[in-house]
């Protein structure tokens, strides 16, 4: 199993972020973390991807120790996307993603042809080739988020973590690198975890769902069982409608005013 988290705790200064969260993460599932502002969701991610340590509990990657494993050893298992992305340094954009295969090359190494040939086919995928030459402090704030998904993507990880990985795309392009997730999901049993707001994308894309509120975990499981009014109600105290679409064949949700 990827993960595995034991009454986990995690606090900044007096404000308790994470309280007592114990989850198992099971390999091959594209998960959807679901809950208000403020909630823990970002925070989650980060002790995930090894980035902040727990106060309390435990966390188990590959059932290892996820403090055992080394910054490197790290970066080959687990790829980020994060919420904002700055870089004042005029990098290109083929530069940024090539950044991903860093992990992969050796020491003092140039990329091979094997890693130049990812980082193409991955910027196609992507939708930015066209602008690969251009430096990343020159583009748009949709376009430089699409940049570091590719590096992600080009990272090739088992596991990839997603921290509002679109919260600046239009919807093309959020349905187009969400739809490449999901192709990771079934075509190398990724595991993919997504912080996301939009509950609708959650159901159309996520296998299971992790619902937080105020550092807790509410509820988890396939969209199918916890998606419902009950469970929106309690996490976010609004009503609502959850149906079967058949235009989207998902579960969907809408809202009272």
């Amino acid at each position: 199993m990827p993960f595995e988290l034991n009454h986990i705790s995690f606090c900044y200064a007096d404000h308790t972020a994470i309280d007592d969260f114990s989850i198992i993460l099971t390999p091959g599932q594209f998960y959807g973390i679901i809950g208000p502002n403020g909630s823990g969701k970002s925070t989650f991610l980060d002790l995930l991807a090894g980035h902040r340590l727990p106060a309390s509990g435990t966390i188990r990657y590959r059932q290892k120790m996820l403090t055992s494993f080394s910054k490197p050893e790290l970066s080959r298992e687990i790829a980020r996307v994060p919420q904002n992305f700055y870089i004042n340094f005029p990098f290109t954009v083929k530069e940024i993603v090539m950044m991903g295969r860093y992990p992969h090359i050796p020491r003092f190494a140039a990329p091979a042809a094997g890693d130049r040939e990812i980082v193409q086919t991955i910027m196609e995928q992507c939708q930015i080739l066209e602008f690969a030459d251009r430096y990343v402090t020159e583009l748009s704030g949709g376009e430089r988020q699409r940049v570091v998904f590719a590096r992600a993507l080009a990272q090739n990880t088992p596991v990839l973590l997603l921290d509002e990985a679109t919260s600046n795309l239009d919807i093309q392009h959020t349905l187009s690198l969400l739809a490449l997730a999901a192709d990771r999901v079934r075509s190398k049993a990724t595991t993919v975890i997504a912080v996301l707001q939009d509950i609708n994308l959650a159901a159309a894309f996520c296998d299971q769902l992790i619902f937080m509120s105020q550092g807790r975990l509410i509820r988890q499981g396939a969209v199918a069982e916890i998606l419902n009014p009950e469970t929106v109600q309690t996490v976010f105290n609004v009503e609502s409608k959850v149906y079967f679409d058949n235009y989207t064949d998902s579960f969907q949700i809408v809202f009272r005013k």
